[in-house]
This record gives structure tokens, C-alpha cells and sequence, in this order.
């Protein structure tokens, strides 16, 4: 289940199965003004970079880390997963990262960070190892399996089993609002066949895609039991979530954000 947490202004979303620190951002509980208000996490045209850096620290108060822990991605909608360690902590703005779509690390204390306005944001963790990842999955790296890649990391770096990570789903473009031509779905069947077309329904000469439940599938494929799946559609509430579509790409952004802890269960 996907529960609603609020302290102040502050709104975070949570997943009921991860047992450490982490969150699904909204709109609200952020310093950010004008189109940007409040809680814009990334660096955007006049956005102050004091606003961001102060965001990521209401976010820290909130979730038990400080900007020093952060590790960000710079999103260019591929499959690209990186292992992670303190080494790769930049600081608190995207444009200093190299490019990936996903991280994964079993360094404690970290808190890696990914970016959505309308894309899909997946969180994992493992209460064996624990090791947590983060990825950012649009139409194209869900039809790349970034979702499934992010699982196979964790097994590879960190040897841990996909029936024990336990796997969240946040807000995003949901089947209701997205609409789309042809190419997304064809993208989706070419990699999935038949097992893609349940989420796929036709409406005239357009389409609507279930990213949520593709993403599902392919953590389902890579062995992961444990998925929660957030009911939010950012479109759906443009006033609660930042949406691509909505504000026509005049916006700021929310994002996942999880804290690697040793020894957590």
C-alpha cells in the first residue's frame, strides 16, 4: 500500500513493504516560488539553485540524510543502471552527474535520487542485503526493461535474490491519461509479445499504455514478489504533481528518493 505522509506543509508519499527511509515527492512542503512552487527537486530555467539545494534539505529533515549523501541521475531515458559508493556523491544538482536512468548501492547512508514529471519512478529494496536502487522509467526505458535491469544490478553487485527485494511503484502518466500513437505500444510488443496487450487499449486512431503495470510485469519477470503500486496519476492532479503534459514542459520536478541502511529489515 501507498500511504500519504504529511508534517507541515510537507506531503511525501510512501510504500507500506520498504523499511528504510524513502519517499515518492508532490508538489507541496518546498521554498521554490512562481511556476515553480513549492517542491521542485531539479535545477530549471530561473529556478534559484539556493531553492533546490534548500528542497533537497526539507526532504533530508524529513528522511534522514543531508546533501552530502546525495547521489543523483542525469536522466537521458535509457536502460544505463550504476553501482554507486560515496565516491559518486556530487552534491545536489543532476547536471553534475553522468548519465544513467537507475541507481543501485549497499553503501549505508547514501540517498539516491531520481526525477519523474509524468515518467514512471520505481524504488527497490532488499531487507536481506540492504541494498536499495532507484530508476526513472519512461515509455522507452520501460520497454528497455530498465525496471528488470535495475533488479539484475542488485543481484550482480550486491548477491541479492529477487524474491526478497521488495519493489514500489509511484505516481506517473497513468493508463487513464496517457494517450499515445502507435509507437509505444508497438515498442512494448515488440519486447514482451502478448503479455504487453492486456495494458494496452485502443481508443480510435490513439492509444493508452499502462506503464505502471508493463514496469509490474517486469519485475514479475526478474523474480520480485513484493510490488506496490502507487493509484496517483500526475496528470490526473497537476495541482498535487508536477506533469509534463499539463504545464506544457513549464514546470518543476518531483522525484523517488531512498537511504541505504545497514542491517536493515
Amino acid at each position: 500500500m501507498i500511504m500519504i505522509q504529511k508534517t507541515g506543509t510537507l506531503e511525501i508519499l510512501t510504500a507500506e513493504g520498504i523499511s528504510v527511509p524513502h519517499c515518492f515527492t508532490t508538489r507541496f512542503g518546498g521554498v521554490s516560488t512562481g511556476a515553480l512552487a513549492s517542491m521542485n527537486i531539479a535545477m530549471k530555467l530561473d529556478e534559484k539553485p539556493e531553492n533546490v539545494a534548500e528542497n533537497f534539505r526539507i526532504l533530508g529533515d524529513a528522511l534522514g540524510f543531508s546533501l552530502e549523501d546525495l547521489v543523483l541521475t542525469r536522466q537521458t531515458h535509457t536502460n544505463w543502471v550504476r553501482p554507486v559508493t560515496r565516491a559518486d556523491c556530487r552534491g545536489c544538482f543532476h547536471r553534475d552527474y553522468p548519465e544513467c536512468d537507475a541507481l543501485v548501492t549497499n553503501t549505508p547512508g547514501l540517498a539516491l535520487t531520481i526525477f519523474t514529471a509524468d515518467c514512471t519512478p520505481i524504488l527497490f529494496h532488499d531487507p536481506v542485503t540492504g541494498a536499495v536502487g532507484a530508476a526513472h522509467a519512461g515509455w522507452r526505458g520501460t520497454a528497455s526493461a530498465i525496471a528488470l535491469k535495475t533488479v539484475e544490478a542488485m543481484v550482480r553487485e550486491y548477491g541479492c535474490e529477487p524474491e526478497n527485494i521488495r519493489a514500489a511503484i509511484g505516481p506517473n502518466l497513468s493508463k487513464c491519461c496517457f494517450e499515445t500513437d502507435a509507437d509505444v505500444p508497438e515498442a512494448m510488443l515488440a519486447v514482451l509479445g502478448e503479455e504487453a496487450r492486456p495494458f494496452i487499449e485502443e481508443r480510435g486512431e490513439k492509444f493508452h499504455v499502462d506503464l505502471k503495470e508493463i514496469n509490474a510485469l517486469w519485475l514479475r519477470k526478474a523474480g520480485v514478489r513484493h510490488i506496490e503500486i502507487s493509484p496517483d496519476c500526475t496528470m490526473c492532479q497537476p495541482d498535487r504533481f508536477w506533469s509534463h503534459r499539463v504545464t506544457k514542459g513549464i514546470r518543476g520536478s518531483q522525484g523517488a528518493i531512498i537511504v541505504c541502511k545497514e542491517g536493515s529489515v
